[in-house]
């Protein structure tokens, strides 16, 4: 045990060390940050030579998990129940068009690469979702979380995880046992949407009361030990229920979100998940086997490409149809393709492999992708911001008539249809 720990806190002090140094340079070269978490799990890692400076990558895979709970339930608490109301069905419009075209054009460019149906179908859907812990972080980096665009494309980032969870739990039954099964497509879609509409309906009702009533102890360290209770508590029911744990973790957060004290909740909490979150893009570099990138980085680049490309075009037009101006449309785009694999896509390449029915090469194919446009995305999101803003300022009184346009119609609906 005493040879375990001392291991652990070794690995723990190489990974923080590093970390914090390749933040300091990306910092200096006035790159994302994001950059310099992954740069130090490259050079940690067990497939950069000559060795790894780590010796238990189990230990930094389940730091990486808590910093996903742990961001994207600081993220939830600054999206109250009204801004999800406000976006919700728009957001499901436009996130069910662009999974589709995604799906479809990621399938067919899989069978012109030669793949078999079952690597194809499987590459595509681990394609079709953007990374949430990826995009979230870069636009805080940028301070825009709270903009119309980002509020947005959260939206859009948690019906994507809801989807792709369904869509995955479907291509594992019928893959397994040949049949497509009525029951394993209604029953996970079923579970997440009462999931949800319990958190919102009875959570909303208690949760919000119990941290009032926790913070009226003037305990700061008592206040965070039940925050985070819930965050965790929330992730592992919905990991229970075969629902993400990200889902969980948000929504844990929105029911924060309509405390009376959930800005001081988000200051106590934001150090915490700081570290958590760099741990996560550490695992990522550490994970990537860099050697692999010139045997796959053709297909990587055309797939990338190519559902890039889809994903921006379906999502700018569809928004552009719900109502959005140019410049939230413009962004939102931009922000869900700048992004392909991550998280989710990992867990469905290796998902496949797991049951038997799709190639070894798919796992190094998708983490591939994910490496090349992890570092893409910064550039790409602040790209879009810059276009954005410049359309935006080249078009001054369209833009402004846009937003007059769509407050009046805002104004026009009654609560109930938001």
């Amino acid at each position: 045990m005493a040879i375990e720990i001392t291991q652990i806190l070794q690995d723990f002090a190489t990974i923080m060390i590093i970390a914090a140094i390749m933040t300091i340079i990306s910092y200096k070269l006035k790159q994302p940050l994001i950059l310099g978490y992954i740069g130090a799990g490259i050079i940690i890692g067990p497939h950069t030579p000559p060795f790894s400076f780590i010796s238990n990558i189990e230990v930094l895979n389940l730091f990486a998990e808590m910093g996903i709970i742990l961001l994207l339930f600081t993220v939830g608490m600054e999206f109250p129940i009204r801004n999800l109301k406000k976006i919700g069905k728009k957001a499901t419009v436009i996130t069910v068009a662009e999974q589709i075209g995604t799906l479809i054009a990621g399938f067919f460019v899989g069978q012109a690469l030669g793949f078999s149906f079952f690597d194809s179908l499987f590459l595509a859907v681990a394609l079709s979702v953007s990374s949430t812990v990826v995009i979230l972080k870069v636009l805080e980096e940028l301070k825009i979380l709270r903009d119309e665009a980002s509020n947005l494309t959260l939206g859009i980032l948690i019906i994507e995880d809801i989807i792709i969870l369904s869509i995955f739990a479907l291509l594992h039954s019928t893959s397994v046992t040949g049949n497509i099964s009525i029951v394993e497509i209604v029953i996970p879609i079923g579970i997440s949407v009462v999931f949800i509409a319990g958190v919102l309906i009875i959570g909303s009702r208690t949760i919000p009361k119990l941290v009032d009533f926790v913070a009226r102890t003037n305990q700061s360290d008592v206040l965070v030990v039940a925050v985070l209770g819930l965050a965790f508590g929330f992730a592992y029911l919905s990991n229970l229920l075969g629902i993400s744990v990200a889902v969980g973790a948000f929504f844990a957060g929105v029911l924060i979100a309509e405390s009376k004290s959930h800005a001081v909740t988000s200051i106590l909490t934001t150090p915490i998940r700081d570290m958590f979150v760099a741990l996560f893009f550490v695992s990522v570099g550490a994970l990537m086997d860099i050697t692999l990138i010139p045997v796959f980085i053709i297909p990587a680049l055309l797939l990338v490409g190519v559902t890039s490309i889809v994903k921006f075009a379906i999502v700018y037009l569809t928004s552009r149809y719900e109502g959005f101006s140019k410049l939230t449309a413009m962004q939102t785009g931009i922000g869900l393709s700048s992004s392909r694999g991550g998280e989710m896509s990992l867990i469905v390449a290796k998902g496949g492999i797991d049951i038997g029915v799709v190639s070894g090469f798919i796992l190094p194919i998708v983490g591939t992708i994910t490496l090349i446009s992890t570092f893409l995305a910064p550039y790409l999101i602040r790209l879009g911001l810059k276009l954005g803003q410049r359309s935006e300022n080249q078009n001054p009184e369209s833009t402004k008539q846009e937003s007059e346009s769509e407050s009046e119609k805002n104004e026009d609906k009654s609560p109930n249809d938001s």
